[in-house]
């Protein structure tokens, strides 16, 4: 048995048992790829996967044990190339972050002008996307970190660790009457416009969990998945908005825009650290983390990927 017949089986199944796209995807002819799993059926003993004709059906039974290994193996094979390549380059090569538009714009720009300082030929490549796709892109290794609010602790595939606490903000014209009060109701909230993230972002899940809660019904006329959009269209009088606190804290004091903090109604969201379980991680990577927060430091990271039971709670 070999890497070629693992890499040809683990991408089948990626590929809904397509052997025309799994060959095209590793650069090969079908019939290379139907031989290489067939003759490492007959090493093993067993069928990896049930056929109809030359056509494959389904993933045996044993088919998915063999896929466990299998993963397990290309994993650790991913590391040792990392390792190789961590010292022979010590401090060269591509931090890529998987993270939420929020994240990226308002979060990440001072780490990663450090790392640049710290780490000047490493180089920074940038994924945004959903908490569901960052979580994926860690998962599929196009990612070495991920950072966001919604969903990565749900993915056993992957680490996750508490990074920084924050609050929603509700954001107004500075001549809004919602802008005289200081402790704002979701009664009030209730009553006008509403202009939020998607259900799938920065923490939105909270706000609806505060209203249906209190039996109440917001008006949210416009959804968006960028803090500089709702504030958009704020300016433009549509409504009010509800964003993260990291995007408010570089407007103007004097601006048209005023805000009021909203943790009282919706409690506060929790941004989380991701990686891969099982990855190697660089130097940089431990680097980029401790810029993040000062919670976490290589010693933390290190227990959390070799499986320490914790939750690490902040």
């Amino acid at each position: 048995m070999n890497l070629h017949q693992f890499r040809f089986v683990q991408e089948a199944a990626r590929r809904n048992l397509n052997l025309t796209e799994t060959a095209k995807a590793l650069f090969t002819s079908q019939p290379g790829v139907s031989k290489a799993i067939l003759e490492l059926e007959e090493e093993l003993g067993v069928d990896i996967f049930s056929r109809h004709g030359k056509r494959l059906r389904a993933i045996t039974e044993p088919g998915r044990e063999v896929l466990k290994s299998i993963e397990i193996i290309m994993r650790e094979v991913g590391n040792l190339k990392r390792i190789g390549e961590e010292y022979s380059k010590q401090d060269v090569g591509t931090l890529s972050i998987a993270t939420t538009h929020t994240q990226a714009r308002y979060v990440l720009p001072g780490p990663v002008a450090q790392l640049r300082r710290l780490h000047p030929q490493v180089n920074i490549s940038l994924h945004q996307g959903s908490p569901d796709q960052v979580a994926r892109m860690l998962i599929d290794e196009s990612a070495d970190l991920g950072l966001a609010t919604e969903s990565l602790s749900q993915f056993e595939e992957l680490v996750t660790l508490p990074c920084y606490e924050w609050q929603h903000m509700l954001v107004m014209p500075r001549e809004h009457a919602l802008a005289q009060v200081d402790h704002v109701t979701l009664e009030q909230l209730a009553a006008e416009p509403l202009i939020s993230y998607h259900p799938s972002f920065t923490g939105r899940t909270r706000i609806d969990r505060a209203f249906a809660q209190r039996q109440l019904k917001p008006n949210i006329i416009l959804e968006a998945i960028d803090s500089d959009v709702i504030k958009t269209y704020v300016r433009l009088g549509l409504g009010v908005g509800i964003v993260a606190e990291m995007a408010v804290r570089e407007d103007a004091p004097g601006g048209e825009l005023v805000s009021r903090p909203l943790g009282h109604l919706f409690g506060q969201n929790l941004a989380r650290i991701a990686f891969k379980r099982g990855a190697y991680l660089r130097n940089y990577v431990y680097a980029f983390a401790e810029l993040l927060s000062d919670r976490l430091d290589r010693a933390l990271l290190q227990r959390a990927m070799s499986g320490e039971a914790s939750d690490y709670d902040l």
